[in-house]
């Protein structure tokens, strides 16, 4: 960090961000948090380009490993170019290297994904077999699950870039299915044509919640931590602890999502077959007061998913010799 102004605390503060728009907003966002608590705070957004946005049309697996959209960020961090990295928290993978450190989860957006289509329709309002493109397959299994006539086609890109996708005739999409609060974050919530309820589709573990990642060490870590929202990071902890007892990730059609009611977490999790027609779904439920709780309460629902089966539906899509991530 810049040199220590008064009470030892830091005059500049150095956010890493990606380039994309929504990178950008997110990067402002922890820019003005910290601002509001450090009143003449200077602070700079370096911008860096990662895996992950070099190969902006490859299908995700097919780059392949961890941290697509973080391992730059985090190697700056060890350059000592940056004091802090935003992430979106479902881009961050679950086990983080030990010089690294998730400082804060500040308050959460939307956790819900949305679709967009062409005509403002629903998803029971599509035709049959309708075209819809995403690049998850958490989103494709929970789509086929509700509707199994959909071709679902593979679509990646920054925000607007798929907006733009889905209105290229020689695309030929009917709609595109998003996370909500990236489209909100970025005022194109006009788009929405419709919100998906968990019932429906259980979001990403962490989806709609930022990271604040910097270097495990002890003077970064109490900067940043005021930053936390306590319901945030406990919710999203329980998750994040669901999604790494499974070894799972961003790439496998597993979901969960958390909240607090009341004094109580809820937790739920789910995990599918690449075609949607198997789906095993948890819930628990622990006091909302205890970290440990959170992330006990994650490890027990995928404990139970196992037992039901979680392990052979997922190393059937792993194993599979003709995905792009298994040669």
């Amino acid at each position: 960090m810049g040199a220590p102004g008064g009470g030892g605390l830091p005059q500049v503060v150095r956010i890493g961000a990606r380039r994309s728009k929504l990178s950008l907003w997110q990067a402002d966002h922890i820019a003005d948090l910290l601002a509001a608590l450090r009143p003449g705070l200077q602070i700079e957004i370096r911008r860096y380009s990662t895996r992950g946005d070099a190969h902006p049309e490859a299908p995700l697996p097919a780059i392949g490993g961890k941290g697509l959209f973080t391992q730059a960020l985090e190697e700056a961090l060890r350059r000592g170019e940056i004091d802090c990295a935003v992430h979106s928290l479902k881009d961050l993978p679950v086990d983080l290297a030990a010089d690294m450190a998730l400082a804060a989860v500040p308050e959460r957006g939307d956790h819900r994904d949305a679709l967009v289509s062409c005509s403002g329709a629903t998803l029971v309002e599509l035709p049959p077999a309708a075209r819809i493109g995403t690049g998850s397959l958490r989103r494709r299994a929970q789509l086929l699950a509700l509707r199994p006539d959909l071709e679902i086609l593979p679509i990646r890109g920054n925000v607007p870039t798929r907006l733009a996708k889905l209105r290229q005739p020689s695309q030929k999409l009917d709609a595109i299915v998003l996370a909500a609060a990236g489209l909100q974050r970025l005022d194109l919530a006009e788009h929405i044509s419709q919100t998906f309820a968990p019932a429906q589709m259980l979001s990403a573990a962490g989806q709609g919640a930022l990271a604040v990642q910097c270097l495990n060490q002890s003077h970064p870590l109490d900067f940043f931590a005021p930053l936390a929202d306590p319901a945030a990071m406990l919710a999203t902890a329980a998750e994040r602890a669901f999604l790494g007892a499974l070894e799972s990730g961003c790439s496998l059609p597993v979901a969960a999502y958390a909240h607090i009611t009341g004094a109580v977490l809820r937790l739920g999790g789910r995990v599918l077959s690449e075609d949607g027609a198997q789906s095993i779904d948890v819930s628990g439920a622990v006091p909302a007061a205890d970290m440990n709780a959170a992330l006990e309460l994650g490890k027990g629902l995928a404990e139970q998913a196992l037992e039901q089966g979680a392990d052979h539906i997922l190393r059937a899509i792993t194993s599979d010799p003709t995905r792009p991530d298994q040669g």
